[in-house]
């Protein structure tokens, strides 16, 4: 094998300004119900349950945390460990923060090109 002729400090330094940018936050757009469902859906469709829980915790900053876990029915503490991610959060937990946040979770057929991607791919 050839060794390789890549040396690190050859390359270039991007001097980026990035002092006016700001960290992306999606609350700062979740500002309809339209909207709102849209994110959701969008990130149910990764199949990765932190990936659903990260969003509903940007939904919820968007609506306030403190009244979205009034309308959940628990407290603050509790609802930032739930969207904290990392355990298991039972189904109705999921359901009162759906309802709290305005939104509820539907069941549609998968797509035929949807089956067909993930049977290529090998996954179930």
């Amino acid at each position: 094998m050839s060794e390789s002729k890549f040396k690190p400090e050859d390359m270039p330094i991007l001097d980026l300004d990035t002092s006016k940018t700001r960290v992306y936050e999606a609350s700062r757009f979740l500002d309809s119900p339209e909207t709102i469902s849209a994110y959701l859906a969008h990130s149910m469709k990764s199949q990765d349950p932190q990936v659903l829980m990260k969003a509903l915790a940007e939904v919820a900053k968007a609506q306030g945390v403190n009244k979205v876990a009034e309308a959940a029915g628990v407290n603050r503490e509790s609802l930032y460990k739930t969207l904290k991610g990392g355990s298991k959060t039972r189904y109705e937990t999921v359901q009162k923060l759906m309802v709290a946040l305005g939104v509820e979770l539907t069941v549609q057929p998968i797509a035929a090109t949807t089956i067909k991607k993930k049977a290529v791919i090998g996954k179930p």
